[in-house]
């Protein structure tokens, strides 16, 4: 038997219903699509998006696409204030690596054991527990170093163009560099601490600006809290690439264990002076 043909004539579809096509993105003015385009991840613009074509990597590279995502970012509100001292801002390392009002220094209580930090002495003359009072600053309690009868110190150097400043900002802008560390001594012993905090130019040996302290832990012995020792550098003068951060402590009673000094949230952070510290 051979097919029978439909004699009912297929119905066309109006002009009006038929399917569009969806509008490519690259068919959209700039401005429209750098609006879209603000609305990506940061780090996924940076990895992906600039490699879909020439076009986006341009649209990308605009400071206009990065301000947009940085106004809509509550935590940078601040900085966008006081970016009006500075209107030169790298936005894009602004919003992928978010370098102002962050702890700069890495593994700050311990949680990470000593990742990050140079060990000027044995790791046996000093170890990690749990802190024996609360932050003045946090109000809760970390985890921290303590020092026995030997002295103990490490440090720790911050790359501030690695994490995300540049030497134009740095020069002549010269943001604020606020430091602080968080010590503790047992009531029933006698404990030594000192810090010092260095300003580096790009050679990591010339000395541009430094701040040491050595305060009497006797006097801090019925202290409620942990104490804490801060700083903020201010007009230092052009050239700071790093930030070298140092202390070290000891138990003065020589007592077998570490029964010495305690460690805790040390913190360096670089923020625009009309920030709020």
């Amino acid at each position: 038997m051979g097919l029978v043909k439909s004699r009912r004539p297929l119905a066309e579809t109006p002009p009006e219903e038929a399917v569009q096509s969806p509008v490519g993105l690259n068919q959209l003015p700039d401005e429209v699509l750098e609006l879209i385009l603000s609305w990506v991840p940061a780090r996924t613009l940076v990895a992906r998006c600039r490699l879909v074509c020439r076009r986006w990597r341009d649209l990308i590279g605009r400071p206009t696409l990065w301000k947009l995502q940085c106004e809509r970012d509550p935590a940078l509100q601040a900085v966008l204030q006081a970016a009006q001292r500075c209107p030169r801002m790298d936005w894009c390392r602004v919003a992928v690596l978010r370098p102002f009002g962050r702890n700069l220094i890495k593994n700050p209580c311990g949680n990470e054991q000593f990742r990050h930090w140079n060990i000027h002495f044995s790791k046996t003359r000093c170890f990690l527990e749990k802190s024996r009072r609360a932050s003045a600053a946090t109000g809760g309690e970390h985890p921290g170093f303590t020092a026995c009868y030997r002295w103990y110190s490490k440090s720790q150097v911050v790359d501030l163009l690695q994490e995300g400043f540049w030497e134009d900002l740095l020069d002549f802008y010269q943001p604020d560099i606020i430091i602080s560390d968080g010590w503790d001594i047992r009531r029933s012993t006698g404990c030594e601490y000192s810090m010092a905090v260095t300003l580096l130019a790009a050679d990591q040996a010339s000395v541009i600006a430094d701040f040491k302290a050595q305060p009497d832990s006797t006097s801090q012995r019925n202290f409620p809290g942990y104490n804490e020792v801060s700083h903020v550098f201010r007009n230092y003068g052009p050239g700071v690439r790093y930030i070298r951060f140092w202390h070290e402590g000891r138990d003065t009673q020589y007592w077998k264990g570490c029964f010495g000094i305690n460690f805790t949230n040390s913190m360096v952070l670089v923020k625009l002076s009309q920030e709020p510290v």
